[in-house]
């Protein structure tokens, strides 16, 4: 009977070897976002997720508990090193802060892909899979051009910022001098630039002091689409909403939405979800063969890719319809 018992154990013990030997051998990714709140974010992780289950790789998520929460990704990377994981994608909180700990985990083995945002330098990471957001926003600032015909040669332009991107000002056919620096242009239809910290109260403050300067604004361009409807709020107490064209970078579905309303004219669209899902392949690709992710050419990250969203499509621009862009939403 005892004989018999400890077989019946041999065997049972195997059977749960099995899973976690199978369990031991599956690669681990991490992915480390700026926040678990934030809805662009909240995209960029379920892209993650179904990529990995196609795969059959394990997904571990961090992200910080609060925007520019850099501690909370070095504890996640070391947590990732420990685990013995594959690779790691990022959305640094801290592009700079961060890289001392992302090096110890290149030397580790680890393949380290900045998602959305580059480190800095952008070199500690293996590669960078982002959207070409000066190609964005001169995206959206040929379609203003062409949208305001004759007019835009005496548009009154009102820039609602966040970081450098001189794209739009390109677009619209500006001379902008440095293009990694905000203010340094001599066009006299730009009105002037203010700060909206990508958020709706932001974008309204900032619309309502550039309206003090210049009541006669007639072209708004936005950092993003919650910047959008804060200078909406800002516009339409000023009486000004139908008068102003406004354009934006981003494409969530709320953004669209407001597209679709007529509150933004033209929206270049990003792709978050996509971002997520190829950084996912790209681990697994090099966990299997070494092979690490190149460059778009003449670029020096891996493009992911831009949509022009607009109901007022302009020759020789290519953009779909606000109705075409709900199905695509950040995917």
């Amino acid at each position: 009977m005892r004989l018999v018992l400890r077989a019946a154990a041999v065997v049972f013990a195997g059977i749960l070897a099995v899973p976690a030997a199978m369990a031991a051998n599956k690669p681990i990714i991490g992915l480390i976002t700026k926040t678990n709140t934030n809805p662009y974010f909240v995209k960029m992780k379920e892209g993650a997720q179904k990529e990995a289950k196609l795969l059959g790789v394990e997904l571990r998520t961090y992200a910080g508990k609060y925007d520019g929460d850099n501690q909370s990704q070095v504890d996640a990377i070391e947590d990732l090193v420990a685990a013995g994981a594959k690779g790691i994608l990022i959305t640094p909180n801290d592009p700079s802060a961060i890289v001392p700990t992302i090096e110890r985990a290149r030397k580790a083995g680890l393949l380290v892909i900045a998602l959305d945002t580059k480190l800095n330098p952008a070199s500690a990471a293996d590669q960078t899979f982002a959207t070409d957001n000066f190609k964005a926003g001169e995206l959206i600032g040929e379609w203003a051009h062409a949208r305001l015909g004759a007019k835009a040669a005496h548009a009154k332009i009102a820039m609602l910022d966040l970081n450098p991107n001189q794209g739009f000002l390109k677009g619209f056919g500006i001379d902008i001098k440095n293009p990694d620096k905000i203010g340094d242009e001599t066009d006299p239809r730009i009105v002037g630039h203010d700060v909206t910290k990508g958020a709706e109260e932001g974008g309204r403050r900032a619309m309502e002091n550039l309206l003090q300067k210049d009541p006669g604004i007639n072209l708004v361009y936005t950092i993003n689409e919650p910047a959008a409807a804060g200078a909406y709020q800002a516009l339409r107490a000023a009486g000004r909403a139908g008068k102003v064209l406004v354009v934006s970078i981003d494409g969530s579905c709320p953004g669209v939405k407001n597209v679709e309303a007529g509150v933004i004219g033209a929206t270049s669209m990003q792709f978050p979800l996509r971002m997520a899902s190829l950084g996912v392949k790209a681990i697994v690709k090099y966990a299997k063969s070494g092979t690490k992710p190149h460059s778009s050419k003449g670029l020096d990250f891996f493009n992911t890719g831009v949509k022009l969203i607009t109901n007022h499509p302009e020759p020789g621009i290519p953009s779909v319809t606000a109705k075409k862009g709900l199905g695509l939403c950040w995917g």
